[in-house]
């Protein structure tokens, strides 16, 4: 089993802030944000996850996704527009670029994109 990290926080709130950046991922333009290096390497395991749920595209796939992504909207870019993109690709749909030290506590930032 995967080892998954805290982040510093309790379970609840870990959860709610991952299932918050991946909306936040799907929803943005470009397909792109800007976190904390932990933050994305966790946030991308769960994208991943979702995009092959798209991938899936069945009934249950998308009520498993509307179970973890918060808004409707999004599911429906995410099986109609995103998840086809990759339908011959085999993983790997995401990536993590390292930025540099943030200024204000030098946390090691990073963009998590779709490739």
């Amino acid at each position: 089993m995967a080892i998954q990290r805290k982040l510093g926080r309790p379970t609840d709130q870990r959860r709610a802030m991952l299932r918050n950046l991946t909306t936040s991922f799907f929803k943005s333009e470009g397909g792109r944000i800007v976190t904390t290096v932990t933050r994305a390497k966790e946030t991308q395991k769960l994208a991943e996850k979702m995009i092959t749920l798209g991938k899936r595209g069945d009934l249950h796939a998308r009520r498993q996704a509307l179970a973890f992504i918060t808004e409707e909207e999004v599911v429906n870019k995410l099986f109609d527009d995103i998840a086809p993109r990759y339908k011959e690709r085999n993983g790997g749909y995401t990536r993590v670029l390292k930025m540099g030290p943030r200024r204000g506590d030098a946390v090691e930032e990073a963009i998590l994109e779709l490739v």
